[in-house]
């Protein structure tokens, strides 16, 4: 199945060319001589475990990482890439998986920062400046989306967009050459098309598109080839007609796929948490459900639905205007702190891990503690010795690796096993209540087996779950109902084993029947 794309004399040289690439820090190696050649007009899907060596190759095509031998070929001419601004001028434009919106910021700022419009005497013209930006996102799709709110104020799916906007409309001209790294992961429905009609109009202007992600029905829709990396080094070349979903997990992990989803023979117990009446303005209006013991229930809605806005609110973390959220032989009417929300056996593990669920200036360890350090805490002193065996505990619990992993900035974790570490700082806590917002975003096929794994075992042992997602077919597959959100309240809601992907789709457009 392995290639090697060459070019033939006076055909035109491949847009982007890398030849050798290696990567070492310090003494340890992590890319082995990798090559990929990528033309004009191509999607060119690169897929891999998490820790395969993708976010290396990334920040190396991103100018953020040198290279420490090999070469990079821009339209048949070697180039080097020694910082970010270089390779923007050289026409390469990276959308990172993690965000890098300035949130106090409005979107309008975002795009034009440093090439606002200005008025005699230099002062900022801001109606020229939001009009620039309005336009700007109506030229690629996303005109749904107000320059002048404050971009932290978006979800992170609509940030997501904000990102890919910013690269398109930047100083220089469109890209030649635009990497996306997990640009789907907290997109769907009509937003997913949107992302995949603006991809294929670029295709059209004869942009390369590096398209990187762990949605593999995604990869074998849209790219013209696909190469796996696996182990620091790409195993394969291939395109969407010579291979399948299957075949691509065997080649990045390097043996035949097992099941994904565990079978849910579940029988719902007593009510955990009730939701009654809540209401948010602006947001979501009229919210109520019931959590019940050993069930996990998944919610399903589309970009700017209140999905996350509501997670929050439940746990706390946002004030509503009215309704009761109550936890079994509990007496408040709502929780006005996350602090209660936790003393109450509430977890939440947010959208956004790198932001909101994780300190990465921290080590492994120190993060997962985060949750529980006041049970460790003696007087002014910290218990080191007992907090430390209760991490190891969760890190070989949930397999974080490294097996040292706890003792590593959590920073330097692949996104599968940071994920885990968020996991093992909730579960710390020994919730009765899960909340998960998007908890496979960025999370290669194999850990999302583990995680899902890890949530029935937490299911069967009594926990009520609830899984917030924007992928179909993880709403469907790992859960036991769906909650589905339209325009700020609960469309339907849908036992998992006997709905298809169609019909929640359809209540989540407003569109069922």
């Amino acid at each position: 199945m392995t290639s090697t794309t060459r070019t033939s004399p006076g055909a035109r040289p491949p847009a982007l060319e890398i030849r050798g690439v290696r990567k070492a820090y310090g003494a340890t190696e992590v890319l082995h001589g990798v090559d990929l050649t990528g033309h004009a007009g191509e999607v060119l899907a690169v897929v891999g475990a998490n820790g395969a060596g993708k976010s290396t190759l990334i920040k190396i095509l991103a100018g953020a990482e040198r290279m420490s031998a090999g070469e990079l070929l821009l339209d048949g001419e070697r180039v080097d890439l020694r910082s970010p601004h270089d390779a923007h001028l050289h026409g390469i434009r990276t959308v990172h998986q993690e965000l890098t919106l300035v949130p106090e910021l409005s979107v309008t700022e975002n795009l034009l920062m440093g090439h606002f419009p200005r008025r005699l005497g230099g002062l900022i013209d801001w109606r020229a400046a939001h009009a620039r930006a309005r336009d700007l996102l109506e030229s690629i799709g996303y005109g749904a989306i107000d320059p002048r709110t404050r971009a932290g104020r978006l979800t992170v799916a609509r940030q997501q967009m904000v990102e890919i906007a910013k690269a398109l409309v930047s100083e220089g001209g469109e890209p030649r050459v635009l990497v996306l790294d997990e640009p789907s992961a907290v997109l769907a429905g009509n937003d997913l098309e949107e992302l995949f009609a603006l991809i294929r109009r670029l295709q059209q202007r004869g942009v390369l598109v590096v398209y990187v992600s762990h949605r593999l029905a995604e990869v074998t829709e849209l790219a013209t080839s696909i190469v796996v990396i696996k182990d620091g080094r790409a195993v394969a070349t291939t395109t969407p007609d010579r291979t399948d979903e299957n075949e691509l997990i065997r080649l990045m992990a390097g043996r035949r796929p097992g099941q994904l989803y565990p079978d849910r023979r579940h029988d719902p117990g007593a009510p955990l948490l009730t939701v009654s009446g809540l209401h948010r303005p602006g947001e979501f209006a009229d919210i109520s459900f019931t959590l019940r013991a050993g069930e996990i229930t998944g919610l399903f809605g589309l970009v700017g639905s209140g999905r996350s806005e509501l997670a929050r609110c439940v746990f706390g973390a946002e004030p509503a205007r009215s309704g009761t959220v109550r936890t079994a032989g509990g007496t408040a009417d709502r929780f006005r702190t996350p602090r209660e929300a936790i003393a109450a056996g509430l977890a939440l593990v947010t959208e956004d891990r790198k932001r909101t669920g994780l300190v990465l200036g921290l080590s492994t360890a120190e993060n997962i503690g985060l949750t529980t350090l006041r049970a460790f805490t003696r007087g002014p002193l910290l218990d080191t010795g007992a907090r430390g065996r209760q991490v190891e505990s969760m890190v070989r619990q949930l397999d974080i690796r490294p097996a040292h992993s706890a003792k590593l900035p959590v920073r330097a974790l692949s996104g599968g096993n940071q994920q885990k570490a968020v996991l093992a700082k909730w579960l710390l806590t020994g919730p009765r209540v899960l909340l998960l917002d998007e908890p496979t975003r960025g999370v290669d096929m194999a850990t999302r087996a583990e995680i899902y794994r890890m949530l029935d075992r937490l299911a069967r042992d009594g926990l009520a779950v609830l899984l917030i997602s924007s992928d179909l077919t993880e709403v469907l597959g790992a859960t036991d109902r769906v909650l589905v959100m339209h325009e700020g309240r609960i469309a339907a809601d849908l036992p998992s084993d006997r709905t298809t992907e169609d019909t929640v789709l359809a209540h989540a457009i407003g569109h069922a029947a």
